[in-house]
C-alpha cells in the first residue's frame, strides 16, 4: 500500500491542498497525518475540517503540541505561537475543538508507530535534532519504523542491532529503502512551514510492500499563505518566514 504522510500542516490551506494534489497523483491509496493541524497559518477551519474528513475514511490522526494547545493553556510557546493558537482558539466550533481534544498520542500501524514528537515520552514535545534524540526514541518501541514530524526539517535515522545510529538528510524524490535489519525513525518536514532553508511543502509517500520511503517537495502559492495570515492580522513574521523555509 501507498501512504502519504504529511506532518505539520499548520493551518496552510495552499499547502496543504497543493500536498493532497501531489499524493493523490503519485498514487496515495491512504493519508496519514502526524499532528499540528494548526498554528501559526490562517486557514485552521479548513485545515481541520479536512482532516476529520479525512479521519472518518479511516486516516490515522495524531495530536500534535499545537493542537494540544488549543484545549491546554499550559503549552508554553513563543509569542508569534500563543498568539496564534489564541487566535485560532475563537476561530474553530466546538466539534473541531474536541476533534482535536479527542486525538490519540499515537497510533501503531503494524509495524509502523506514527506519533508527532518522538516516541520515549511524546507529551514533552521532545525534538529529534540529533541521533541521540532519535535513539532514545526507537529505544523506546518496538516498531520497525517511526515516522514523527514537530522539527519541520526532513530527516533519516536508523539504528542496527547492536545500537549503531545513522543519520541522514534524504534527497527529495529519490528513494529510499528502510531495510529490515535496523529499526528507523523517519523525521517528517512541513506541510506548512517548512524550515529547513526550502520553502516548498514538505511530505513523504511510503510504500509498505518496499519498505520504501520517499520525501517530496511540492510548490505552492505562498503568496496567497502569506496573505490570508497578514489579512487576519496574524503576527507578519508568520506571513514572512514561509518565503525563505526558516
Amino acid at each position: 500500500m501507498r501512504l502519504a504522510i504529511f506532518a505539520d500542516i499548520h493551518a496552510n490551506r495552499q499547502a496543504f491542498a497543493a500536498c493532497l494534489d501531489a499524493a493523490r497523483a503519485k498514487g496515495a491509496e491512504r493519508i496519514v497525518c502526524l499532528g499540528d493541524i494548526v498554528g501559526y497559518g490562517a486557514d485552521p477551519e479548513w485545515a481541520v475540517d479536512t482532516v476529520m474528513e479525512l479521519a472518518s475514511q479511516g486516516t490515522p490522526v495524531v495530536l500534535g503540541n499545537h493542537d494540544n494547545a488549543v484545549a491546554t493553556s499550559t503549552e508554553s510557546m513563543n509569542a508569534e505561537a500563543q498568539a496564534a493558537i489564541e487566535w485560532t482558539r475563537g476561530r474553530l466550533s466546538a466539534p473541531q475543538r474536541q476533534f482535536l481534544a479527542g486525538l490519540p498520542y499515537t497510533v501503531e500501524e503494524e509495524t509502523r508507530l506514527y506519533v508527532h514528537s518522538e516516541a520515549s515520552n511524546p507529551p514533552r514535545w521532545r525534538y529529534v535534532r540529533e541521533a541521540a534524540d532519535a535513539g532514545r526514541s526507537m529505544i523506546a518501541t518496538s516498531a520497525h519504523i517511526t515516522f514523527c514530524g514537530h522539527i519541520h526539517r526532513p530527516a533519516l535515522y536508523s539504528m542496527s542491532a547492536t545500537a549503531k545510529m545513522t543519520s541522514f538528510v534524504p534527497v527529495a524524490g529519490v528513494p529510499v529503502q528502510l531495510l529490515r535489519g535496523r529499526q528507523w525513525l523517519a523525521v517528517l518536514g512541513s506541510v506548512g512551514q517548512p524550515r529547513d532553508g526550502n520553502p516548498a511543502a514538505s511530505f513523504a509517500m511510503f510504500d509498505t510492500d518496499k519498505d520504501e520511503i520517499t520525501y517530496l517537495r511540492v510548490p505552492y502559492d505562498i503568496a496567497a499563505a502569506a496573505d490570508r495570515i497578514r489579512a487576519n492580522s496574524l503576527p507578519s513574521w508568520l506571513a514572512d518566514r514561509l518565503f525563505t523555509g526558516h
